[in-house]
């Protein structure tokens, strides 16, 4: 990581705690990283490591039991702490989130289009008009088929990978600076994994975006991220670039890590193929 670029996410001294009656339960502890603008991080560790912990505090989305210690600026702003209402004004326009379940995402009983719509309306002040032309010009700029039959579809009608492609573009239609994608491709098959993959990068190469990639799945994080960070218990037990993690692991933990993951695919795919 160069220390001469300013980080564009910055999460310092990170401490949660969950309150349960009097007693007081530790999450996350002394959790220390930052992002520069255009890169991915990868946030790797088993299930119960601290990962959903740190993104959700990142996004101040945890619960009212929690108490949250240090310090989180998102382009020179503290977000811990802020107000909801001001809150509300910076996820979704300067930092989005992509969720493991593309289903959970989305509301039912309204078509993808007004979902989409309305995220944009929220943020700016596009009329309905400008909002799904909006929505038609980002569907394209990543390859999404047929834009205007998407819009007007409901998400029961579309594919999981579909709906996390559309989630992504989503996230990406008021070009946030940041993007924490929480397991984007568990629930997906092998095809709409590798779809999403590469429309994250093309994201982040195309409009600068930094990513915080979340995942329990080394292979995942090898394609994509520029450097990994390993949770285990709530803490930070090694950051390195991604090609000095796999070349030379140096924690116990890092390494039982690397010699149990699954190979995701062999051969990189072109762009123009897999998009």
């Amino acid at each position: 990581m160069e220390a001469n670029e300013r980080d564009i996410l910055n999460v310092k001294d990170l401490h949660v705690q969950v309150r349960n009656n009097k007693c007081f339960s530790t999450l996350v502890q002394e959790v220390n990283f930052g992002i520069k603008k255009g890169k991915i991080l990868g946030l790797v560790g088993e299930s119960g490591s601290g990962k959903t912990v740190t993104s959700m505090s990142i996004l101040q989305l945890h619960e009212k039991n929690m108490d949250i210690r240090g310090s989180i600026i998102l382009q020179d702003r503290e977000l811990n702490g802020l107000e909801n209402k001001e809150m509300r004004k910076v996820r979704g326009k300067e930092i989005a989130f992509i969720m493991q379940n593309p289903m959970n995402a989305f509301t039912p009983v309204f078509t993808i289009g007004h979902q989409f719509s309305e995220t944009i309306r929220s943020h700016t002040s596009l009329n309905k008009k400008q909002a799904k032309e909006l929505a038609t010009d980002v569907m394209e700029s990543v390859n999404l088929p047929d834009p205007n039959k998407l819009l007007k579809s409901y998400p029961f009608q579309l594919s999981g990978g579909m709906l996390q492609r559309v989630m992504i573009a989503m996230a990406t239609c008021l070009k946030p600076a940041v993007i924490i994608a929480d397991e984007p491709t568990t629930a997906l098959d092998l095809h709409s994994q590798l779809l999403v993959l590469r429309l994250l990068d093309k994201i982040r190469s195309e409009y600068g975006t930094s990513i915080l990639l979340i995942s329990h799945d080394l292979g995942v994080i090898s394609e994509l991220a520029d450097d990994v960070i390993v949770m285990r218990h709530g803490r930070i037990v090694e950051t390195a670039n991604v090609l000095e993690l796999f070349d030379n692991p140096q924690h116990e933990y890092t390494k039982k890590l690397l010699r149990t993951r699954p190979t995701l695919y062999s051969q990189k795919q072109p762009y123009s193929y897999m998009l």
